[in-house]
């Protein structure tokens, strides 16, 4: 299965070159591999292990194959030679330099979270949320919340999925001050969409971390971080109830491709068009850390009736 994205305003596809790709198939499209997916892989035990691996020092001789095989642009990291990383790990969760991302400012743009492929649903039906096509799950089952999932009803639901690829930390989308974070056990699958096809509802049943930002600018947006296969850990470096900036790290994942989900209400941002056009076909767009996904929506009070 061959997974295809679209770059801002290109209508170009685009093959997303895959890490691990034969293993992954192996798991999702095999019935030996089903048996280790559900009895070995999806299991916490499993991710704790691969990432105790990558946090070794014998793990940093697959970082120099790792830049070449999918040209990591290295010029843009804050340590560019790949010798000053103790781990791979350790380069996997690197950090940018200053200024090789830009956060777009204008208070009415909400911007992207991270380094990642998009997904966007404009207009959310809180009891039939789509993870593929023909496959859903509930806004109750994702937040383990009832009361708190009618509150997007007809929202914005934007869902990143990164890559191991990726840059992985990821940030605010506006300012504003961050809640505590609500920490959901789960299991492990993977997030690609070599996965998602084969797997159902697995944003609800994997680990993740829920927040929320009452943001200045977009209204309080649910921000939700959900693990995968080999991501042992979810680190939030944020400190709660603190005032923050726009572009700020919020926190990152460690190794492995995860996700990160915007829950927006209703009337509090209009999305990009092109980014709406893609993910109506079923098409995720490229986006990068501090670019412009949307503008501030008009709230029906806003409207205008003559």
């Amino acid at each position: 299965m061959a997974i295809f994205y679209k770059k801002r305003n290109d209508d170009t596809l685009h093959e997303e070159r895959i890490a691990k790709v034969d293993f992954l198939k192996w798991l999702n499209e095999s019935h030996f591999g089903n048996l280790a997916l559900e009895n070995i892989v999806k299991k916490k035990i499993f991710s704790v292990l691969v990432g105790k691996y990558y946090d070794m020092s014998l793990s940093k001789r697959k970082i120099e194959r790792f830049v070449k095989k999918y040209n990591i642009n290295m010029t843009e990291v804050l340590r560019e030679n790949i010798k000053d990383y103790v781990s791979f790990n350790d380069f996997f969760t690197r950090k940018l330099k200053a200024g090789s991302r830009e956060i777009v400012s204008d208070p009415n743009v909400l911007v992207s979270p991270a380094d990642s492929k998009l997904l966007v649903d404009e207009n959310v039906n809180i009891n039939k949320m789509m993870q593929i096509k023909g496959s859903y799950y509930t806004l109750a089952e994702l937040l383990i919340d009832e009361k708190k999932a009618k509150e997007y009803a007809n929202g914005c639901c934007l869902v990143f999925r990164l890559s191991p690829t990726d840059y992985h930390r990821f940030h605010f989308p506006d300012s504003g001050k961050i809640s505590n974070t609500k920490k959901i056990r789960g299991d492990y699958y993977s997030v690609n969409p070599i996965s998602l096809n084969h797997t159902a509802k697995v944003f609800c049943k994997n680990k993740r971390d829920i927040s929320t930002l009452d943001s200045d600018n977009f209204g309080e947006i649910c921000m939700i971080e959900v693990g995968a296969s080999c991501v042992g850990t979810i680190v939030q470096t944020y400190e709660s109830q603190v005032q923050g900036n726009k572009g700020d790290e919020k926190g990152y994942f460690e190794f492995g491709g995860s996700t990160v989900i915007l829950l927006l209400k209703e009337g509090t941002v209009e999305i990009d068009k092109d980014i709406v056009r893609n993910s109506a076909e079923g098409i995720e767009t490229q986006v990068s850390l501090g670019e412009k996904i949307g503008v501030k929506g008009k709230k029906k009070s806003d409207s205008i009736v003559l």
